[in-house]
């Protein structure tokens, strides 16, 4: 109970699934609070509305409780292209599968898959952006979550 003695809400996701969107491939990863790290879940390759389908399976399969959507920034923050694309991915996905979903900063992600010699580059970087995201989620006094983003 609170000061105020109402029972304060400290719920919150425990299970994720995270996309790397792209127009073409779409990275998947699954991490639970107590897994402590995400496992990828292969890539969706479809594009447009044949892609939906392939997230719901995912969805159903995994059965999260919360979505993270890696959103990509240029160095300096600057938003372009691929970053309203990701945006309207995860409003989308808010829209279908009413799940709490959360933005992450993707920049380098893939590069960073890349690097550790991913063979599925898209979903290294979805167990990236999910790791990232799990590392930066603050509980806040009233039991809602923040997600801290570092800045550019």
């Amino acid at each position: 109970m609170s000061a105020t003695g109402q029972a304060l809400n400290t719920a919150r996701p425990e299970t994720f699934l995270a996309f790397d969107v792209g127009r073409k491939r779409t990275g998947v990863a699954y991490a639970s609070r107590f897994l402590g790290h995400a496992e990828p879940q292969g890539s969706i390759q479809a594009e447009g509305d044949r892609r939906w389908p392939l997230v719901a399976r995912h969805i159903e399969t995994w059965q999260p409780q919360a979505l993270v959507v890696g959103v990509p920034f240029h160095p300096d923050g600057a938003e372009h292209d691929n970053t309203r694309f990701a945006r309207r991915f995860a409003r989308e996905l808010r829209q279908r599968f009413a799940l709490p979903v959360f933005e992450v900063d993707e920049r380098y992600s893939t590069t960073e898959a890349l690097a550790q010699g991913a063979r599925d580059a898209d979903a290294a970087s979805a167990c990236i952006i999910l790791e990232q995201f799990l590392r930066n989620d603050v509980p806040t006094p009233e039991g809602h979550h923040e997600h801290r983003i570092p800045g550019p």
